[in-house]
């Protein structure tokens, strides 16, 4: 290996490494979780992403900026509303007319013919239902303290079995980041440069043998 191909392997990995944010991710042991955009809802689920990163044992949760490796920011989103379904068949109406002779209580007949009608209306079966639900969302990134983006994920929850909304997109967020980091522990870093050796010299050439 000449002293060329070693300075451009040399300075080829280093750049690799310098701009690759998966490396620089693995190295980021101390979080400082920002306050998240989006109001009071949003700083329920700060609480809960701290908590969970926490029982991963994998980061140090810090509330001191200045000793973080990186910092997690975005906005979020925690939604109490009620949807309403209303829903009604319709109107139906019904009428009737008689022809007669009208005659007195003895029964005599007194001349002449009557008419008498009725009407009716009724309204069919009509429904309201009121459902309560529980929306939570939240758009995060983890960036170093140069301020470059090493990580980022949006993750929506309608609730889980066990657990609300809020608290659900907290979990998501851990297991995304843990799913990433562990990618990128089993392959190579992305965007590793690799310096090809320069070509060996035919030996079938006079001009190019050591002199």
């Amino acid at each position: 290996m000449n002293f060329a191909w070693w300075l451009l392997l040399v300075s080829s990995v280093g750049l690799a490494a310098e701009e690759d944010p998966g490396r620089r991710l693995l190295e980021v042991r101390r979080i400082h979780v920002e306050r998240l955009s989006g109001g009071e809802g949003a700083d329920q689920i700060r609480d809960m992403i701290i908590s969970s990163l926490q029982r991963t044992g994998l980061f140090v949760l810090t509330e001191n900026p200045e000793r973080a490796d990186a910092f997690l920011r975005g906005s979020a989103e925690d939604l109490i509303y009620t949807d309403v379904y209303q829903s009604a068949e319709g109107i139906d109406a019904r009428g009737a007319v008689a022809l007669g002779t009208p005659r007195t209580s003895t029964g005599r007949y007194i001349g002449g013919r009557g008419v008498s009608a009725s009407a009716g209306a009724g309204e069919n079966e009509s429904s309201r239902i009121q459902e309560r639900k529980h929306e939570a969302s939240a758009a995060v990134r983890l960036v170093d303290r140069d301020g470059d983006v090493l990580w980022s994920t949006i993750q929506e929850s309608k609730g889980a079995k066990f657990r609300g909304a809020a608290a659900d997109v907290a979990e998501k967020i851990t297991r995304q980041l843990m799913a990433d980091l562990e990618r990128l522990r089993k392959g190579p870093p992305i965007g590793t440069i690799r310096a090809e050796p320069p070509a060996r010299r035919s030996t079938n050439n006079p001009d190019q043998l050591p002199r």
